[in-house]
């Protein structure tokens, strides 16, 4: 069996870049899925990447700032929410995730995502609030009402995953697949590691999973974090066959 390279992506590709983000107060929730019907939704050439045997399916709702690509001024950058639902996989024994769906806030930056990075997004109304240090988060698409509604509160400062641990496994992910055609397309971001924290969710309904194909988990996640965030730099995508120098 291949050893798995979970450090190497998270070094920055030396290519120009495609743009810049800002990822803010994130929330990461996970279940565990059987592995027979995340194959059945994955793409065939995406291998499934497991943690001890577990197959993990995640959703991260969370604020996107200031997301530019590298050609806008920095004074038109676009602000807006977002939900992704998300497991855990590699091509060619290099680890990434993939997205079953996204949620945004924007009605641009929707279309702009499936035409360039052919994400399946859906345009939603999405709120985010924080008081007497209870966060609320809500999300549903306007075309089908599909979505995702959690309440939850920041726990312990765990601080930057070690190589080797869950929290790196979960959180540290720096390239994604997505298919165009037949064509794996891979995309990479880089940013310092995540300043995490565990969560506690007091609330959480969500029907994305069963909108991906998934089966309904019917139960709180089992894994909570938490991080206030990262700022991104944003590379590719590319077809993951045919990486250009420099991208590795």
């Amino acid at each position: 069996m291949a050893v798995i390279d979970r450090v190497g992506p998270t070094r920055a590709p030396e290519v120009p870049e495609a743009g810049t983000q800002s990822w803010r107060e994130l929330l990461f929730v996970h279940w565990t899925v059987p592995e027979e019907a995340l194959r059945r939704v994955v793409p065939a050439p995406l291998a499934l990447d497991a943690w001890e045997g577990r197959c993990l399916v995640g959703a991260v709702p969370f604020k996107m700032r200031r997301i530019r690509t590298a050609w806008m001024p920095r004074a038109t950058g676009l602000d807006f929410l977002e939900t992704n639902l998300r497991t855990y996989v590699t091509y060619r024994d290099r680890p990434g995730v993939y997205f079953f769906s996204l949620e945004a806030s924007s009605w641009l930056a929707v279309q702009v995502a499936r035409a360039v990075w052919r994400l399946p997004y859906f345009h939603a109304e999405m709120s985010a609030s924080e008081e007497g240090g209870v966060h609320s988060y809500a999300s549903a698409r306007r075309a089908d009402r599909r979505g995702l509604r959690a309440r939850f509160r920041v726990g312990e400062a765990l601080g930057p995953s070690a190589p080797g641990t869950l929290e790196h496994f979960l959180l540290e992910r720096y390239l994604l697949f997505s298919m165009r055609g037949e064509t794996v397309l891979e995309g990479r971001v880089h940013h310092a590691p995540y300043p995490a924290h565990h969560a506690e969710v007091l609330s959480l309904e969500e029907d994305l999973l069963e909108a991906a194909g998934l089966p309904s988990p019917g139960r709180p996640p089992e894994l909570a974090h938490y991080s206030p965030g990262v700022d991104v730099r944003v590379f590719g995508p590319w077809p993951a066959d045919a990486l250009p120098p420099g991208a590795r």
